[in-house]
């Protein structure tokens, strides 16, 4: 994998509930599970986690991955753990010394600030410097309490109920899956990352088990990154041409000229 979610934009909450998600689309569902039937022998359904942090450091973690490489937000998450003994001590250090201690980060100087007011927020609201709690809340009521926090969108509070050892059935939505869905036609084309989240996840069973939507999240990501490029797609290679409008349209393009 090579580059993490992209900014995480505000919007509508998902809910893994059909009568509080969206109206249900027929047509658009049985795409969704076409696509993910023949994209999860590709990609090796079911994906490994790949982590297991408490639900505050994936926090943590997330909001260091924002428009930032994988491996980049990876060092500097090592870093923050190296440096502070707990997320308590790195909270009460200098912002100029979390900001360096992240330096390989896109836009660190702002990082760093965002993310000790965030785990502030945390320790406010909660009483602790804690999201243990969360796995005693479903999804929706979890992803409400997180979205509350100036900062934390739809992307990041899935990401923590989804990847943390919580591992609840929240369905994140990064700029690659994002992208698929979009070509695809599961959303139109003026819909954002952010909104984008309650939409795709009324399209998916309401009975989905986390792994299920872990699934989801990481094989549409992955052939984003493998196929579906954000620049010269290689729609004559795809397993999902004949159920792609744009991939469809690049092909005639190219038969004309």
């Amino acid at each position: 994998m090579t580059i993490a979610s992209g900014h995480d934009l505000a919007g509508p909450r998902p809910s893994r509930r059909r009568s509080t998600a969206l109206p249900a689309d027929p047509g658009l569902d049985e795409k969704a599970l076409e696509i993910h039937r023949r994209l999860c022998p590709v990609y090796g359904c079911p994906i490994p986690y790949f982590h297991s942090l408490d639900p505050l450091s994936e926090l943590v973690s997330s909001l260091l991955s924002h428009r930032t490489r994988n491996a980049d937000s990876g060092r500097a998450f090592k870093a923050l753990r190296a440096r502070y003994p707990d997320w308590a001590a790195m909270l009460a250090a200098p912002v100029s010394e979390v900001e360096v201690a992240i330096a390989g980060v896109t836009w660190p100087e702002l990082k760093a600030p965002r993310i000790q007011a965030i785990l502030r927020a945390v320790a406010e609201r909660q009483g602790a410097l804690s999201l243990d709690f969360l796995k005693h809340m479903d999804v929706d009521a979890a992803r409400a309490w997180l979205e509350a926090i100036p900062g934390v969108g739809p992307k990041t509070s899935a990401a923590v109920l989804s990847f943390s050892v919580l591992r609840m059935p929240a369905l994140p939505v990064d700029s690659h899956h994002h992208r698929v869905a979009q070509r695809t036609g599961l959303i139109g084309p003026k819909v954002d990352v952010g909104p984008s989240h309650p939409i795709l996840r009324a399209q998916l069973p309401a009975d989905w088990s986390a792994q299920d939507l872990y699934d989801n999240h990481e094989i549409l990501m992955l052939h984003g990154q493998a196929v579906c490029h954000h620049r010269g797609p290689a729609c004559g290679s795809c397993v999902l041409l004949d159920l792609c409008p744009t991939g469809q349209a690049r092909q005639d393009r190219s038969s004309a000229a």
